[in-house]
């Protein structure tokens, strides 16, 4: 996913609803985006074979954070003034939970399951907008939520090959998924302060530099092999840089609501890829628990 920047930094641009040729445009983005997003579970797997979950999320949050904000002060925007910094290393301590989830979760469970459950991120979000924000969810998104929680129940319940070290992948999944509704909550309170390009760099850029305490110590030279730092490298700029663009610019001729329903295909994405590169094949159970899933983010996201 899965990228939290995604939803962390959506912004409601106006639909050209009048053009078909903008709406066409949108899509095209949209798609790209998808296929963007669903390299990231095999450049992960890739990168885990010598460096450890929190190295690969601090080099590949370091350096998008770093390419963002180079182009954003390319652009004659400027950085966020002091008081904001507290507020923004905050968010991305939140950011660098979601991605520390997510990266040590392929350590443990499948593709599909990690990808899945992390998808679960909007129904969290319905659930906290009501807690915290006293938007309450409609009957569509109740059923919605049921779906998806009875999709993952279905994954994690019918799968023979479900053992304690799936269980400890899975749980770290559900804690991405989390982390990332409360990241997309942040984000959508705190866009009117920065423009896109600076609040995204800053944040990933807070989010690597969380991580740095924690991996410093036990940093290992010889395990920076040139596969694993090419895979941190593309980590950075495919899923972060090239997807997070066109997904961002997909948002400028579509609702966005019709481009987080798309982006829910990264999960379709990311178990072809696993299939046809790993050879990770889901169970019969985790293809239905996908389908489920799926379905009630769909009417969540409606």
């Amino acid at each position: 996913m899965s990228e939290p920047g995604k939803g962390a930094v959506l912004q409601s641009a106006t639909p050209d609803a009048g053009v078909w040729s903008g709406a066409r445009r949108g899509y095209v983005f949209a798609i790209l985006a998808v296929i963007f997003f669903s390299t990231s579970p095999i450049l992960i797997r890739w990168a885990a074979e010598t460096l450890s979950p929190g190295e690969i999320a601090a080099g590949r949050l370091l350096l998008a954070g770093g390419v963002v904000l180079a182009i954003a002060l390319g652009r004659g925007e400027r950085l966020p003034p002091a008081r904001r910094w507290p507020v923004l290393a905050l968010i991305g301590l939140v950011a660098a939970a979601h991605f520390g989830f997510y990266i040590a979760s392929l350590n443990f469970t499948t593709i599909a399951h990690s990808l899945s459950i992390i998808y679960t991120a909007p129904v969290f979000a319905a659930l906290f907008s009501w807690w915290l924000l006293r938007e309450a969810p409609r009957p569509r998104q109740w059923l919605g939520i049921a779906l998806a929680v009875s999709g993952v129940a279905i994954m994690a319940g019918f799968d023979a090959r479900l053992g304690d070290a799936m269980l400890i992948g899975d749980a770290l999944a559900l804690g991405s998924a989390v982390t990332f509704a409360l990241y997309s909550i942040a984000g959508r309170r705190q866009r009117g302060h920065e423009s896109l390009l600076v609040y995204a760099g800053t944040v990933y850029l807070c989010a690597g530099l969380w991580f740095v305490p924690l991996v410093l110590p036990a940093i290992d030279p010889a395990a920076f092999t040139p596969p694993a730092v090419a895979s941190v490298v593309a980590l950075a700029l495919i899923p972060l840089g090239l997807g997070h663009t066109l997904f961002n610019a997909a948002l400028r001729y579509l609702p966005a609501t019709t481009v987080n329903v798309i982006a829910t295909q990264e999960v379709t994405g990311g178990v072809l890829l696993g299939i046809l590169l790993l050879g990770e094949m889901p169970s019969p159970s985790t293809l239905a628990g996908v389908v489920i899933a799926l379905a009630g983010i769909f009417l969540v996201l409606r």
